[in-house]
């Protein structure tokens, strides 16, 4: 069979892979105690799918420096010496009286992350860099000086029914099924007051969704992120920094609730935003809401307090990146403007939160109105 024919009759099984696995969609699975189950979550497997030529007639694309993972060698800070906890643990955190476990879950709404107790970035980095590619993923984004990490798209290959015919059959082209959905995650790493490291993973997934009157080809389609995922995630986190399974469960199960409401700053015309928190925690919270809309961190510069952001297309990503740059010609993407959100200390327990363009000064344009709406949503 030539290669032609190959991708045809995969993309065939694919599609049919994808109507067996839509119904057991329907039953669905989207509690935490489902998502935090063994069994649910499993990257690894899609390493074994045979690699893919480039097609002749198309090119290589350029793979920006800027996306470039740094040696595995380059161990930052240097790998911390681990703490062993009451429990018997031993720990990348340090055991507090208030942490037995050197390490807690902190909640806001539906968004959870990591806190690593006595530790500073440099620290947990390369376990951070190690996580991701024990578990199958590839870093397209490893950027320790803003603390930005962040993987390609990956398919859960957990959520491929293992049906009578792919036992039988399937097993042999095994790289042909597909679970009709690709996930990626962006880790935010910062460094909190106290000499402790947030850790923050958020979820961007697509769906392939059957189209024409005889369901044989389909689209890609963003799906919302899914916070029970993302905690099963911080579990396997944990598990890295020395924390058994259950005790992993156990504090994103017991997340401390952090976080106070933001409030419209009627005086600056409804162009910023009040938040009743001191800096450190501000900057973390809105660098937690930014990174769960549709603008995307490019950087971010604490110091001058800038988060650095542009619209972000998860559909024209994905086609681009991997296996779908194959499939799909792509051509040169639209420039997307950038905007600089600006967190800033107002008093000792205010910080203000504003767009402004490149001179500082507020950015007043629909644009830069919509992302202060959508800072409001995501922290109230």
């Amino acid at each position: 069979m030539n290669r032609s024919a190959l991708l045809t009759q995969a993309k065939r099984l694919s599609v049919l892979s994808l109507g067996v696995s839509a119904v057991f969609a329907l039953a669905g699975c989207d509690t935490l105690n489902d998502w935090l189950a063994p069994d649910r979550v499993n990257y690894k497997a899609a390493e074994t799918a045979p690699a893919l030529a480039v097609p002749s007639d198309l090119s290589t694309a350029d793979i920006s420096q800027r996306y470039a993972a740094p040696p595995k060698e380059n161990t930052l800070g240097g790998t911390a010496a681990r703490s062993v906890t009451p429990a018997g643990n031993t720990t990348l955190g340090v055991p507090t009286a208030q942490d037995p476990y050197g390490m807690h879950v902190e909640s806001d709404g539906d968004r959870r992350w990591l806190v690593v107790d006595g530790r500073v970035p440099d620290q947990v980095w390369p376990q951070l860099q190690e996580f991701w590619t024990e578990n199958g993923f590839t870093l397209k984004t490893d950027s320790p000086q803003t603390g930005i990490m962040a993987t390609d798209w990956a398919e859960n290959r957990a959520n491929i029914p293992d049906d009578w015919f792919r036992k039988s059959v399937g097993k042999l082209i095994d790289f042909a099924y597909s679970s009709g959905t690709r996930d990626m995650f962006r880790t935010q790493v910062d460094r909190a007051a106290d000499g402790s490291t947030d850790i923050n993973v958020t979820h961007s997934a697509m769906e392939e969704v059957l189209t024409g009157q005889d369901k044989t080809s389909s689209r890609w389609e963003t799906r919302p992120r899914n916070p029970a995922l993302e905690a099963a995630i911080l579990v396997k986190i944990m598990q890295k920094f020395g924390l058994t399974e259950d005790q992993g469960k156990k504090l994103v199960t017991q997340a401390r609730p952090a976080g106070a409401k933001v409030a419209v700053d009627s005086a600056a015309g409804g162009s910023t935003l009040d938040l009743a928190e001191p800096f450190d925690r501000a900057w973390l919270r809105v660098g937690l809401a930014l990174d769960r809309t549709n603008f995307t961190v490019d950087n971010r510069d604490r110091a001058k307090g800038l988060y650095y952001v542009h619209y972000s297309d998860s559909m024209a990503e994905l086609k681009k990146e991997g296996f779908f740059g194959k499939l799909f010609s792509s051509n040169t993407p639209m420039p997307t403007r950038q905007f600089f959100v600006n967190v800033k200390p107002k008093a000792d327990t205010l910080t203000q939160i504003a767009v402004v363009d490149a001179n500082g000064q507020p950015d007043n344009s629909s644009d830069a109105q919509r992302i202060v709406s959508l800072l409001h949503a995501q922290l109230n």
